[in-house]
């Protein structure tokens, strides 16, 4: 069997993929509702659109108190009990819709798989940090991050093709914690190959966390996420508005996915180029895209806008992970993890109110006009990070 050096030591590679695996589920919450939003309304004529709501909201409503409840508990419960419990709800959540008969029991279902998710969320990369060490560390969180879009590509492909096959057949992709839930021996073997290092930093660390650093990760990774939902929510009507089905949309969303999987291949080698302009540099893309795709009514540069902003995410995304991993010690990191991931689903929850609020506010309602709004933001935080910049050469 393959070993992997990890910094601290060596793993198998049945652990190895258990952590991929863990990681690749985090996308997936919300995912199966969208493709039968349509069919839902016929299925159960008595549904409402806010039911529809309810089923693809709730998930991420319920993640945001459980990633940080999991954060919590995993220095007192034990990481592997917590991972267990998370990867056991969500696969019951995933057999339990096909015996769904009503919609309330839909959006029960679909608040037990959020709870599910919520618990594996911050696990997913604390295991990173916790087996991992330095470059090992930050090139693991690049493939992590990868792996979790291109998760998320493919999942979202695929529950459109079961879609038109059957309406149940989406919720199938809530079936796959079942190979996780495999896999997790697997890496409580590896943890034991390497307990001694974890033993002695566990106990010979303090629990702490740099809460001042952990602060401005946590609002950059609200910031650039909240600008790149700009994508998911406006750009189908963007494109609607320009003569584009639904099918060019689903083609540009794909590539602005993968644009964002393709950095963390090669995080290392980025972050050896860019050095401490790594956030000014992925902030400039996010920027760009935004500007670019407000500027052009073109489906090609709306395309090289999307792919810009996917980039630029795609960079800052897993180096905060890394660098947040390193604000605490000891047990606290996952905490610390906790803390920065829930910034991501907050940022899905608000960011269509937010986005509706200035769009009320500016007067401004064309198709494009969500990506003026967000393009102005962000290049007033660009402007901002330039002048930290140049204040602490001073």
């Amino acid at each position: 069997m393959k070993r992997i050096y990890t910094g601290k030591g060596y793993i198998g590679l049945l652990a190895l993929v258990g952590i991929w695996s863990v990681s690749a589920l985090t996308s997936l919450p919300g995912l199966a509702v969208s493709p039968i939003s349509e069919k839902l309304l016929s299925v159960f004529p008595s549904a409402t659109e806010l039911d529809i709501q309810m089923l693809t909201t709730l998930p991420s409503l319920l993640i945001i108190p459980f990633v940080l409840l999991a954060g919590y508990m995993s220095s007192r419960v034990g990481y592997i009990k917590l991972l267990y419990i998370g990867l056991s709800l969500f696969l019951l959540s995933g057999a339990l819709y096909f015996f769904c008969t009503g919609m309330t029991q839909l959006i029960v279902v679909s608040g037990l798989l959020g709870v599910g998710a919520g618990i594996i969320v911050p696990l997913s990369t604390s295991l990173v940090s916790r087996f991992f060490e330095g470059k090992e560390r930050t090139r693991q969180y690049g493939y992590v991050s990868a792996i979790t879009n291109i998760s998320l590509v493919v999942a979202t492909a695929l529950t459109g093709w079961l879609a038109d096959i059957q309406w149940r057949l989406p919720f199938l992709v809530y079936l796959l914690p079942f190979f996780s839930i495999i896999l997790v021996p697997a890496i409580r073997r590896g943890e034991s190959t390497l307990r001694s290092v974890v033993d002695e930093e566990t106990q010979t660390e303090d629990n702490e966390i740099d809460y001042g650093a952990l602060s401005k990760y946590m609002l950059y990774y609200l910031l650039i996420t909240y600008l790149v939902m700009t994508v998911s929510i406006n750009l189908p009507f963007l494109l609607g508005s320009l003569g584009h089905d639904s099918g060019v949309s689903g083609i540009v969303t794909s590539l602005f996915f993968l644009a964002m999987m393709l950095p963390g291949l090669f995080l290392n080698r980025i972050l050896a180029i860019l050095k401490r302009w790594v956030w000014v540099f992925s902030m400039l893309l996010i920027a760009l895209g935004l500007a670019d795709i407000w500027l052009n009514g073109s489906l090609f540069f709306i395309i090289i806008g999307c792919v810009a902003m996917g980039v630029g995410y795609g960079i800052a995304q897993p180096y905060i992970y890394d660098v947040v991993s390193r604000t605490a010690t000891g047990r606290s990191v996952t905490y610390a993890l906790a803390l920065v991931m829930v910034m991501n689903y907050v940022a899905i929850v608000v960011a269509p109110f937010i986005l509706e609020f200035l769009q009320d506010t500016t007067g401004l309602k064309s198709g494009s006009s969500p990506f003026l709004i967000n393009a102005v933001i962000a290049l007033a935080a660009l402007v901002f990070m330039l002048w930290l910049v140049f204040i602490k050469k001073r």
